[in-house]
């Protein structure tokens, strides 16, 4: 599986429903919050067979604003290797 991070924003006014919702999913320890500094978005990493997977844990009412970012890492020598 890949690892995806997750970024799913919301506007303060739908802060305790999208808190409520990723909660009630089962992801609400998945996730860090800015809301506390005036960021109202949730970000989670997280392992998925797809973009579309990764979203699956993001409210419904949230999924047309949220994104998913397939993750990788590059090695010392894939940096090397680029050159």
């Amino acid at each position: 599986m890949d690892r995806y991070l997750v970024s799913s924003p919301h506007t303060e006014g739908d802060c305790k429903q999208a808190l409520k919702e990723v909660h009630a999913i089962g992801y609400i320890t998945h996730f860090d919050w800015g809301c506390m500094d005036g960021d109202h978005t949730g970000w989670a990493v997280l392992e998925a067979e797809s973009a579309t997977q990764a979203l699956m844990v993001v409210p419904v009412f949230q999924r047309n604003s949220a994104k998913a970012v397939k993750l990788v890492k590059f090695s010392p020598a894939d940096v090397a290797n680029m050159h």
